[in-house]
């Protein structure tokens, strides 16, 4: 932090008012990759939950009220612009802001769980890039500024430090939230490739052999728009069991999520990240076995998609099962996912064995 400071001593009192303003944008953009990276500071202090979000919630309030200043300030038209000693001032106060923040959320000490860091760390980086992107708009003179980008500027950087205040406030809160975005990522992918079927049966007799486990198809279906692009038969055998796969990729979450809002305990931090970290790798996996599965489909590449989300699948039920989250294993619905799982991966490996003897 100290060296951050640095370069404004170079920044006089004559300097150019734009200039300064170039200067201090920057300064605010060599502060970001040492947030995005940035650990805790040691300390022998305690921990006070209370204190800390009452400083962050002052210094983002603080960061908005002079990104207000500066929009102010430097948007008035007709010129002049503010004199090169005002300027300054606007700047020091400006980078006084942006240090704090980020000094507040250095602040947030490692046991106090790796999610809530993340969510901690990422309002701050969207704070101090947000005010770096209004200062490089306000360093271009007014008149050739392309309209309103200085006003959509500086929302941005009001609506990072609207965001402040509804940040979680303990570990499980965080955990909670990231699984909901994970549940709500894979369900969108669910029902986009749902959508891309639908649009591409003209008969609409796909979705309803994905509900009953049928395996009665048409021949081929062409996508109306697009006759080059189509699912052959054994295509449409295959994605049978990879969209059973991608919604019990969905059951599987909801279960994790429901596991931490029932039992999840706040002081149990560590098993509480391991959780999130292994259920954040399930939409990617998802999004990964979904965009294999449109025309054209190469079968070995949807084969091995299908066991690397299965993997993980697996590898998030094991780890909730073995924590806290989880009083009575053998009475939660895990047993049953990993069996639902193991099917539906079966089934894709008899569908693609041809694939594997060529």
């Amino acid at each position: 932090m100290a060296g951050a400071g640095a370069p404004a001593a170079a920044i006089s009192a004559l300097t150019p008012p734009l200039e300064q303003l170039r200067l201090l944008a920057g300064e605010l953009r060599l502060l970001l990759p040492g947030v995005r990276v940035g650990e805790a500071r040691e300390t022998t202090k305690e921990f006070n939950r209370k204190t800390f979000w009452r400083r962050l919630n002052d210094a983002a309030v603080k960061v908005s009220r002079e990104a207000t200043t500066m929009t102010e300030v430097f948007s008035r038209l007709p010129l002049p612009l503010p004199s090169s000693q005002e300027t300054q001032r606007f700047c020091e106060q400006v980078r006084a802001a942006i240090k704090a923040i980020i000094a507040v959320y250095y602040s947030l000490p490692k046991d106090q769980g790796t999610t809530l860091r993340k969510l901690v760390r990422s309002a701050t980086v969207d704070i101090v890039d947000g005010m770096a992107q209004l200062v490089e708009v306000l360093c271009i003179p007014p008149a050739q500024r392309p309209e309103n980008n200085d006003l959509i500027s500086y929302n941005s950087v009001w609506v990072a430090c609207r965001q402040v205040p509804g940040i979680p406030r303990d570990n499980k809160a965080a955990a909670l939230l990231m699984l909901t975005k994970s549940v709500d990522l894979v369900k969108d992918a669910h029902e986009e490739v749902e959508r891309a079927v639908e649009e591409c049966d003209p008969h609409h007799g796909l979705l309803d052999d994905i509900e009953d486990d049928s395996d009665n198809h048409g021949d081929v279906w062409g996508c109306p728009n697009n006759q080059d692009l189509y699912w052959s038969e054994e295509d449409q055998a295959l994605m049978i069991p990879c969209l059973a796969l991608v919604r019990t990729s969905k059951a599987c979450l909801k279960e994790i999520q429901i596991s931490v809002a029932e039992n999840g305990k706040k002081d149990q931090v560590a098993q509480l990240d391991d959780i999130v970290d292994i259920s954040d790798e399930i939409s990617p996996s998802v999004d990964d076995l979904v965009l294999s599965i449109y025309p054209p489909m190469c079968h070995l590449t949807v084969r091995l998609n299908s066991a690397k989300l299965v993997s993980v699948l697996k590898k998030a039920l094991e780890i909730t099962k073995a924590s806290h989250v989880t009083p009575q294993p053998e009475d939660s619905l895990i047993p049953l996912l990993i069996n639902a799982i193991d099917h539906c991966m079966n089934r894709i490996k008899e569908l693609t064995q041809n694939e594997l003897e060529l």
